[in-house]
């Protein structure tokens, strides 16, 4: 790998810096283009006088002539109570500080942000997909409500990048989005490349070193190393594989999805912002213009060389939606079936995204890919260009993918030759499943069922030892789907203890929920339909004999026709596990994992 920084120290121009002419235009119309198409609404009327009245007392009005000048959202997805969000209230305001110098007036705001790392594992992951749509209904409702003309997102944790820009194309009023950036790997004793994920897995090897004193010392000091300051989990996990689509699909400047929380890259990337969302206010270049059926399939390539988590699934189908395109499971399928898996990345590789920063960043990958006619060159960007003129600008500067790395593999020598998202049916899965499956684990898997209808329970059983090493089980989690969770909490907490225990090659997981980014393993989710809504999983039993066949994408459960229909027929609903609030509403509007859990279908 190559080691040294991407820019050094004595060159010290940054990324973002150095490459201002991506974002800005030397030519200017004669006549002056509309920037306040939306916010001249509440601001040139005099029927609208209180409107104006409201503004006056805003710290963005200094002047009369204020009210002429474009009025931008700034919406960062802050909270500071974990890392992945803590600094984005300051990104914003740097964003802020950059909106003004282009002489555009700058609103910051706030959205709800839930933390999977912390919810993890509790009733809390509840409400972690369902702050998707939360996000996506408060940017669209601020931005709609207060008449802006344009939008900068500034999400962080994993659900906050489909959240906003599933607001962006509902708008489809000019915007971009701005990565918080990936945490720095943490090390401790000897245990480099640490992150949220390696603590999860700490209990599992606790378990399976006897709950020894030097067990203990391993696991709390992995623990207290394992986050050494703010941004994203490190690995390719939601937050990254959601940013990284994110500027495949043209939506971010060049490199913000790789760029670290720490980096000066990171803060020269929000001064940059200024001048990029004045060109797309001036050009009136929207997210419908960006965001189109060919970009889509330019981040389901991206998603799969780099081994990215099976929420891209949900999240991307739930985005095509917001901006009126249909994508489907048969469309990851199908990409899935041309496209190897490349990158040595965590959770089933060793490296981080810090690593891909140090290599050249997400763009050299894409530019990789573009020049072995992979992904599409010619769509639109929010720089004003094509994503293939950004990516020739950026290579020029910062040179290509260097072929004496070895985050990326070659294409002649993949880890897997096809995707690792694999979308499986069968008689378990007459609507469809996502598994992730990076071959290292084995492509078939047959095993007896241990079901369980709660993660507790699961816990329980692996703390008790009742899951053994050198018997084949397939794990059911169920009644976790989007109804039934409900909002489709993630099974981290049990891929973890499978892999810390070392159970990984004896125990597939199979759930109507979801599971992280940072799940490696057999892990097969997204079963459709739920156990919620009597959907085959509910009716499976210990004992039986389940298949999975991630060649023939294929899942059956070994029970004959008319055994499944004696037990459907037995079979009762158990009640919803809640009956008011956020989560009731959610409840009532979601739908399947199949079509993205959209909850404005």
């Amino acid at each position: 790998m190559q080691s040294s920084r991407l820019i050094t120290k004595s060159s010290r121009r940054s990324i973002a810096g150095s490459s201002r002419s991506f974002w800005s235009t030397s030519t200017r119309c004669d006549d002056k283009p509309v920037m306040n198409r939306y916010s001249k609404t509440v601001t040139q009327p005099k029927a609208q006088g209180a409107s104006q009245a409201m503004l006056y007392a805003t710290e963005g009005i200094k002047s009369d002539d204020d009210f002429n000048k474009a009025m931008v959202g700034v919406a960062s997805v802050w909270y500071e109570g974990n890392p992945c969000n803590r600094h984005l209230l300051g990104l914003g305001q740097e964003i802020k500080g950059s909106l003004y110098e282009a002489d555009l007036i700058g609103y910051q705001f706030g959205t709800v942000g839930v933390s999977d790392g912390i919810s993890m594992g509790t009733r809390g992951m509840s409400y972690s997909l369902q702050s998707r749509d939360l996000i996506a209904d408060q940017v669209e409702t601020a931005a709609g409500g207060h008449w802006l003309d344009g939008m900068v997102v500034v999400p962080g944790c994993d659900k906050n990048m489909p959240g906003v820009l599933m607001a962006l194309g509902r708008l489809n009023r000019p915007g971009l989005m701005v990565y918080g950036g990936t945490i720095r790997a943490g090390s401790c004793g000897g245990m480099p490349q640490l992150d949220l994920v390696s603590a999860f897995q700490a209990y599992g090897k606790y378990l399976q070193d006897g709950k020894t004193v030097q067990a203990e010392r391993e696991r709390y000091d992995t623990v207290r190393h394992a986050c050494p300051g703010p941004g994203a989990c490190g690995g390719m996990y939601t937050a990254n594989t959601m940013a990284s689509s994110a500027e495949a699909l043209g939506m971010t400047l060049p490199g913000s999805s790789s760029f670290p929380a720490e980096s000066q890259e990171k803060h020269d990337e929000c001064k940059a912002v200024g001048s990029a969302m004045r060109h797309l206010l001036e050009k009136n270049i929207l997210p419908r213009d960006i965001m189109t059926r060919s970009a889509f399939e330019n981040a389901m390539v991206l998603v799969m060389i780099l081994g990215g988590s099976t929420n891209a699934v949900l999240h991307l189908i739930a985005m095509a939606h917001s901006v009126g395109i249909k994508l489907d499971l048969d469309d990851f399928a199908r990409v899935s079936e041309r496209t190897p898996f490349l990158a040595d990345i965590k959770p089933s590789g060793k490296y981080v995204m810090e690593d891909v920063y140090k290599l050249g960043g997400i763009p050299k990958i894409l530019h990789f890919l573009l020049k072995n006619k992979m992904i599409d060159g010619d769509n639109m960007t929010v720089t004003g260009k094509t994503l293939g003129e950004n990516l020739e600008r950026w290579t020029h500067q910062y040179g290509e993918l260097s072929p004496s790395q070895d985050v990326i593999r070659p294409l002649d020598k993949p880890i897997k030759e096809t995707g690792h998202l694999r979308i499986l049916r069968g008689n378990l899965a007459p609507g469809g499943a996502v598994a992730k499956i990076t071959g290292k684990e084995g492509l078939e898997f047959t095993g007896k069922a241990r079901a369980f209808d709660t993660e507790d329970d699961f816990v329980e059983a692996v703390e008790s030892g009742s899951i053994k090493q050198g018997e084949k089980t397939v794990v059911v989690l169920r009644y976790l789907g989007p109804k039934g969770g409900p909002g489709m909490p993630e099974m981290l907490k049990p891929t973890s203890l499978i892999m810390g225990a070392g159970l990984g090659q004896d125990v597939a997981c199979l759930t109507d929920g979801r599971f992280s980014g940072g799940s490696h393993g057999f892990c097969i989710g997204h079963v459709v339909p739920e156990a919620q809504v009597g959907g085959p999983i509910a009716l499976v039993q210990d004992g039986d004999i389940i298949s999975v066949d991630a060649v023939a994408n294929s899942i059956e459960l070994h029970i004959t026709p008319e055994e499944m229909e004696r037990r459907k027929n037995a079979w009762v609903a158990p009640p919803l596990k809640v009956q008011q609030g956020t989560l009731y509403k959610y409840v009532k509007t979601v739908q399947d994992a199949s079509h993205g859990c959209i909850t404005d279908a």
